[in-house]
């Protein structure tokens, strides 16, 4: 049956610009694959996503005006049930035919066929394929009905009583099969060829699609309108570079996805324009004036070739005038205002130095069931104290007690109580303005890092010791009120600053035991019981697993090396890659099998000691193999003592044949006690030179 692309465009007041991208998707997506479901197009069609701030649309490829017939069996019920002892049809079966809309004279025409161990009635039919109409009104409804929406709108329609509930008042539909127009009924309107460009550069209100494939090229030259998000997207991305370049200097737009999904998301035509504000604003802190602009305004601030800001910004304006200085001049009036209340809270925060603010905490509410945030400040100094000392010295202690007495004073400052992302950063700036220091203000600074995936650790040792000590305290106290993540839901962002601590203690290689800094953290509250303990240390290695999972190791090599339960995360990567390493090997799976045996072997005769008495060696096999082993373990040893966990492991694979000469040889249970402790023994000892890098057995294949 002849296929023909398919158009459908809803035409709706403006769409929330944050949700536009993936309502856009969504929507598209939704569409397509209903049809595709309901045998109307391809299982892998084409199609193209339309999202502008007041429209929702999908191309879709090669689209049936009705799906092919498709033959239908329906098991109705045994023979013996359906068919009396005459052969004719039971009361049942009538009811079962009637149900599926047929009756006795189908019943010569049924399959009988075996199911199972009995015999079964089959009605075989021919069902008419959908229609197109009848296919895009289900998915179309099925579209609207997944659509990630954030918020519903109720409103009415013209006639006064219909309410209708969407994302927003929808005024207009379209849906062409080619250049025919498809019957659909939706959100209280009928489908047509009529949609509606530009607000104000339009050539006329109304803009007639001729047919489905030209129908971006005619919003774009009738409605003045480019309807495709990524084509909008990539457009801005070509004006933003091409205006800073005309700006010269090395001047660049400042990198924002999220910005820049969301400035897409607000004009159907954009054009960018290059705008100044008063140079004596740089004195500011850049964060607040980039945040202030990109926040508030929608801005893109041009930042020079060494990432310092510029007095130039540029501006995604919705229209094109042939004078665009009104649309410049009235977006350097508005931006003013903010960039000087900015200058304002800056000035007025450090006419009081960060000291004077701490004792304002204790008013500050935390947690109810954990105080308030100067008792807080209280519990984070006393780590950040402990872990000072454990990576320097006594004045490294010391730094880390004053850098996190003030680390959160910003909480308390204007410009924090404007911009709270600010928090942290603004306390740098006063830190240093109140000449504490470089050192630091950087710890204040960073003290919130990793704030997200990917984001840069602390900067230095003063900075990881607040860092940790903010992390763990915030992890310690909520896991001993009971405020455990759950499913989706993790609304203290445990899991970013479980992931935070891994991370510090993995990347800057720190000499610090994991359950030692989770113990002190929960001594610091009384509300842990002794199963907060185990709880917390679960948490963490789960983090610790899928970020290792993430960066591209097994399942079997993270479980292999973290079975070993390592307290000092420095050396996991080297371990990890010992083990993919050793994997490689084609020693590798008899031992890992080896390894697997000796270990249940060892679990069922508890208590055994690593002990080998020269003496009790009577066969030839074990006798090798304890030669083998005094040969290389201590190799391996030398090899793992120095760090170089592939070199180790590759020196125990030497171990492979003599290993399986044991096992093909050497009755391990033997009926002399002191022969079998003595194998026992024998193999602990292998268990444990095999086991210093990672559980080998979590290697083996299973069988």
């Amino acid at each position: 049956m002849a296929s023909k692309n398919l158009l459908v465009e809803l035409f709706v007041e403006e769409l929330p610009p944050k949700a536009l991208k993936k309502l856009g998707e969504a929507f598209a997506g939704g569409v397509a694959s209903s049809l595709a479901a309901q045998g109307l197009a391809e299982p892998a069609t084409a199609f193209e996503a339309f999202a502008s701030p007041r429209r929702l649309g999908v191309l879709v490829q090669a689209v049936r005006a009705q799906a092919a017939d498709k033959a239908v069996s329906h098991k109705l019920m045994p023979a013996t049930v359906g068919l009396g002892a005459d052969g004719q049809p039971t009361p049942a079966l009538l009811k079962k035919l009637q149900a599926l809309g047929a009756d006795a004279s189908v019943v010569p025409q049924l399959r009988r066929a075996m199911d199972g161990k009995a015999e079964a009635l089959f009605l075989d039919s021919t069902q008419q394929g959908v229609t197109l109409a009848d296919g895009l009104q289900k998915a179309f409804a099925d579209a609207i009905a997944k659509l990630p929406i954030p918020k519903v709108m109720t409103y009415q329609l013209a006639d006064g009583w219909t309410d209708v509930k969407f994302v927003r008042p929808a005024h207009g539909l379209v849906a062409l099969h080619g250049n025919d127009i498809v019957p659909l009924q939706a959100l209280g309107l009928q489908a047509g060829r009529t949609t509606h460009g530009h607000r104000f550069e339009a050539k006329s209100p109304t803009v007639e699609i001729p047919d489905a494939d030209s129908y971006a090229a005619t919003l774009r030259e009738q409605g003045a309108v480019i309807a495709s998000f990524a084509e909008r997207r990539a457009d801005i991305q070509r004006q933003l570079q091409a205006a800073a370049q005309a700006v010269g200097g090395g001047a660049t737009p400042i990198e924002d996805d999220a910005l820049l999904d969301e400035v897409t998301a607000l004009v159907e035509r954009p054009n960018v324009l290059t705008c100044t504000f008063e140079a004596e604003f740089l004195e500011v802190p850049q964060e607040c004036l980039i945040l202030t602009m990109k926040a508030n305004q929608k801005y893109f601030p041009l930042l020079d070739t060494a990432g310092k800001l510029t007095n130039k910004f540029l501006v995604v304006s919705n229209i094109r005038p042939q004078d665009p200085s009104a649309v410049i001049g009235g977006n350097e009036r508005v931006v003013r205002p903010r960039l000087a209340d900015a200058k304002f809270f800056f000035d007025q925060d450090r006419k009081k130095p960060l000291e004077s603010r701490v004792a304002g905490l204790a008013k500050v509410v935390y947690h109810n069931k954990l105080g308030t945030q100067g008792e807080r400040i209280e519990r984070v100094r006393a780590l950040a104290k402990v872990i000072g000392a454990q990576l320097g010295s006594d004045q490294l202690a010391h730094q880390a007690d004053l850098a996190a007495r003030l680390a959160k004073a910003d909480l308390l400052t204007d410009m924090v109580g404007e911009f709270p992302e600010l928090q942290g950063v603004m306390g740098g700036y006063y830190a240093r303005h109140d000449g504490l220091g470089e050192d630091v203000a950087i710890a204040i600074e960073d003290h919130y890092r990793p704030r997200f995936a990917g984001d840069a650790l602390p900067r230095n040792d003063l900075g990881i010791a607040v860092a940790l000590a903010d992390k763990l305290e915030t992890l310690a106290g909520l896991f001993a009120i009971g405020q455990l993540p759950t499913g989706d839901k993790d609304p203290f962002a445990l899991r970013r600053h479980a992931l935070g601590v891994v991370r510090m203690l993995m990347e800057k290689q720190l000499p610090l035991a994991l359950n030692e800094l989770a113990a002190q953290a929960l001594a610091l509250f009384p509300q842990a019981g002794p199963e907060t303990t185990a709880q917390l240390a679960d948490f963490i290695d789960d983090r610790l697993a899928g970020l290792l999972r993430e960066q591209g190791y097994s399942a079997q090599e993270v479980d292999a090396v973290l079975a070993l339960k390592p307290q000092q995360l420095g050396d996991v990567a080297d371990r990890l890659a010992a083990v993919r390493a050793f994997a490689s090997l084609p020693e590798a799976p008899a031992l890992a099998a080896a390894n697997k045996r000796i270990g249940n072997i060892l679990k069922k005769a508890e208590g055994v000691q690593p002990q080998v008495q020269d003496a009790l060696l009577r066969e030839p096999a074990e006798q090798a193999l304890y030669a083998a082993m005094r040969d290389v373990t201590p190799r391996a040893g030398q090899q793992f003592d120095a760090g170089d966990y592939a070199a180790s492991l590759q020196t125990l694979a030497a171990l492979r044949t003599p290993v399986d000469k044991f096992f093909d040889d050497v009755m391990v249970n033997a009926e002399d006690a002191d022969l079998r402790a003595n194998r026992l023994g024998l193999l602990a000892s292998l268990h444990g030179a095999m086991n210093r890098v990672a559980d080998l057995s979590r290697l083996a294949v299973e069988k």
